[in-house]
């Protein structure tokens, strides 16, 4: 028999995901340390951290498959701790697809349906319309060996969709695919969301997945999370050094140096413009300034700024240029001596060849400056 909890859930209108305070321990190893965060009905919703960060460990966990050691999950406002995972109502797609290579993809899709006796001709139903969406219908009568990366996924996702869950979780979906299949895919879930409206949250260790797919963005590290917002919040608002850097590709390249005089002093005299209110709000202050590589530009010598840099490597992409750069006064923070190297990434066509020096200077209003001590970013009170 259905538990009380689950036919309560059944009856609400909505099916909105709510993790409070969620903790989770393995003996003395705290993994999860109170994980809060709010998920509306709908709303696609990406973790994403670099590997150990605890991010597939909370969506297990919100699937059923871990133990809670603390904190609750919640489903359309019902507490679904001791809920089992097959009576949550959520579809879960994982990294290795997880098929049945004896069944063919209709099996494949049937199966969980027929577990729940559901009638045949809703299940004929139901994998004719997933089969539609996913276009799947000539592969129907095949088996998962004689399909390719991309199609046994649509596949592993056409069994989450048969089911007309609540909400769907996706575990990496994409890692085993090639990089072009996985632009693709990218597209094809996207899409399937803004069709089906079904809540999801999805893990990726690749901040351009999250970007590109989701509502919202959960930036975890070490347990924690270290932010939550859309994506083009935390890109041009990131609440800390890690986010910063975490969140856009190539990432944000960071200098040490100081406030004075009206604009941020580093190492030897490297003079680089701030806003005329940051100057004026943190002035004298130690800071670490942040400049994405898309907001260098080319310049002249004379120019009030400019910074003279050697090229180390140019990276043709076509529609741009990175060119990595050497500014003896820069510090990224990437290792414990202090990376010397800079990213800059130019729309124009780079002629410099290792060994030149060119020119370039920050957009002063798109630069960000972060607490020396603390990496958080310094916000200007406007009020």
């Amino acid at each position: 028999m259905r538990s009380a909890k689950l036919k309560a859930r059944e009856e609400l209108a909505v099916a909105g995901l709510a993790i409070e305070n969620l903790r989770k321990t393995y003996g003395a190893l705290s993994v999860l340390h109170g994980v809060s965060i709010d998920i509306e009905d709908g709303e696609f919703v990406i973790l994403v951290g670099p590997s150990g960060c605890g991010k597939s460990t909370l969506l297990r966990m919100i699937a059923g498959l871990e133990d809670i050691s603390a904190g609750e999950v919640r489903i359309g406002g019902v507490v679904v701790n001791d809920v089992e995972a097959k009576e949550r109502d959520i579809a879960m797609v994982f990294q290795n697809y997880a098929l049945y290579p004896h069944m063919t993809v209709a099996h494949n899709l049937a199966y969980s349906l027929k577990l729940r006796k559901v009638p045949s001709a809703e299940i004929a139903a139901r994998i004719r319309s997933a089969a539609s969406i996913l276009g799947l219908e000539k592969y129907l009568d095949r088996y998962p060996r004689q399909l390719s990366g991309g199609q046994r996924q649509r596949v592993a996702m056409g069994r989450a969709i048969v089911r007309d869950p609540q909400v769907f979780l996706f575990d990496e979906p994409l890692s085993n695919l090639d990089a072009q299949l996985r632009v693709a895919m990218r597209a094809e879930i996207k899409e399937l969301h803004q069709r089906l409206k079904t809540t999801t949250v999805y893990v990726t260790h690749d901040q351009v997945e999250a970007m590109t797919m989701a509502d919202k963005i959960v930036v975890m590290h070490d347990g924690v999370v270290e932010q939550i917002g859309a994506p083009l919040e935390l890109y041009d608002r990131p609440r800390n050094l890690f986010v910063a850097s975490f969140i856009g590709s190539p990432s944000m390249n960071f200098i040490r140096g100081r406030i004075l005089c009206g604009a941020f002093m580093g190492q030897n005299g490297l003079r680089l413009p701030i806003s005329d209110a940051a100057a004026t709000a943190f002035e004298g202050r130690p800071v670490i300034y942040g400049v994405r590589p898309e907001h260098f530009q080319l310049t002249s010598a004379g120019r009030e700024h400019s910074v003279g840099v050697e090229v180390v490597v140019t990276e043709p992409m076509g529609s741009e240029t990175q060119v990595v750069v050497r500014a003896p006064e820069a510090d990224n923070g990437r290792s414990a001596e202090g990376n010397k190297d800079l990213v800059c990434v130019f729309r124009e066509r780079i002629t410099a060849r290792p060994g030149d020096t060119i020119n370039v200077v920050p957009d002063a209003d798109k630069t960000h400056l972060f607490d020396a001590e603390s990496g958080l970013r310094l916000v200007l009170d406007i009020h």
